[in-house]
């Protein structure tokens, strides 16, 4: 095998100490030693029995919290006029969101103005009628029925009274315009409204949704062949295009009881606090569900393999002039852990760092 690159790099650090035995005609015995500035730059780490852990990587994308939301609905048919927000703009509680121009809310006002005048005219009656029933002209019969005509007024401009005060009373005028406004603070995470657009009476959609943000939802795609492996409260670790360097930590807080009836995969949610408002809805993310199985298994360092032909192998230390290479067979890599089926047993060391240096002399021994 062509190592001369490694040899070369080897041989300023580390010696061949010749074995005191004799030589024979054939064979020339020696050993690999760890020399003091060699040992200054390996690592050495003890094989240990650990539980196995599992990953899964999924890819998700990020969505506001339905928990804290708001969504604004139109209380009226009508024709949007001007909207004075963004998706994703900032709003305060009570800001302006949108015009819109409504006959229903106008005809309440003319139906406001109507009972107005019913009242009067019923008013203006109940008091004739009175004087005449106590002159003895009326009977008691029509003071009676002019008491109810004018309650019957009074309580239809209660009516209509309500129905403008619950229709955004104080946001609306007799034209037929009235405001939407923020009911409260936050981004604007959903927009429907457009100017000139209609809105039909049997309109069911909500024109903006406000989130405030500080908590959002991750939702990961599970393929059929791995839901098995994921189950509520695993540990999960997401990262985005956006910050390839961060990693948001959470854990699996709900699965979809229900497959997607056209991508095929079930939902899993995981949320995470959203502080820094790093995280904004629609972003892609990958996703790592990670769990420990009940099984153990020997573990050691990732680094401390060496693929070479086809083959995993250690550096076992037994003293400073006492290394073995041995071939382990390998169940899995997980994050920086490796373990193993075969090869080691626990409480055995094992050089972890620069351990190629060591295997390539005594391949070549």
């Amino acid at each position: 095998m062509k190592r001369e690159a490694a040899i070369v790099s080897l041989s300023a650090i580390i010696f061949l100490a010749a074995c005191k035995e004799q030589k024979t005609a054939d064979t020339d015995n020696k050993q690999v030693c760890i020399t003091d500035s060699l040992a200054k730059m390996i690592t050495m780490d003890t094989v240990k029995m650990s539980t196995i852990k599992n990953e899964l990587a999924l890819s998700g994308q990020v969505s506001f919290d339905d928990n804290h939301v708001v969504k604004i609905y139109p209380f009226s048919s009508g024709q949007v006029v001007d909207v004075k927000v963004s998706l994703g703009d900032r709003v305060s509680a009570g800001q302006t969101l949108a015009t819109i121009k409504s006959a229903d809310v106008a005809g309440n006002y003319s139906d406001l103005s109507s009972a107005k005048s019913d009242i009067a005219i019923t008013k203006r009656q109940l008091s004739q009628t009175e004087y005449l029933y106590k002159n003895g002209i009326a009977s008691e019969r029509d003071y009676t029925e002019a008491q109810e005509n004018y309650n019957k007024a009074v309580a239809a401009d209660r009516k209509i009274q309500q129905q403008i005060s619950i229709n955004g009373h104080g946001s609306t005028n007799a034209t037929g315009e009235y405001v939407l406004k923020a009911p409260t603070s936050g981004y604007i995470v959903e927009r429907t409204a457009n100017p000139g657009s209609f809105i039909r009476p049997d309109n069911a959609a909500s024109l903006f949704t406000i989130s405030d943000m500080k908590d959002v939802w991750i939702w990961a795609n599970v393929f059929e062949s791995d839901i098995s492996k994921v189950k509520k409260g695993y540990d999960a670790q997401i990262t985005t295009l956006a910050y390839p360097g961060k990693v948001f930590k959470g854990k699996v807080n709900d699965l979809s009881s229900v497959l997607d009836p056209d991508s095929k995969v079930m939902k899993v949610k995981i949320t995470l606090p959203n502080t820094d408002m790093l995280l904004k809805p629609q972003m892609f993310t990958n996703v790592v569900i990670s769990n420990t199985e009940a099984q153990q298994s020997v573990a050691i360092p990732a680094a401390a393999v060496i693929f070479d032909s086809s083959k995993n192998y250690v550096v076992v230390y037994k003293d400073k002039c006492h290394l073995e290479v041995r071939e382990v067979s390998v169940i899995k890599t997980v994050d920086s852990i490796t373990y193993i089926a075969s090869g080691l047993k626990p409480g055995e060391v094992l050089i972890s760092k620069n351990q190629l240096l060591l295997y390539n002399a005594l391949v070549d021994e």
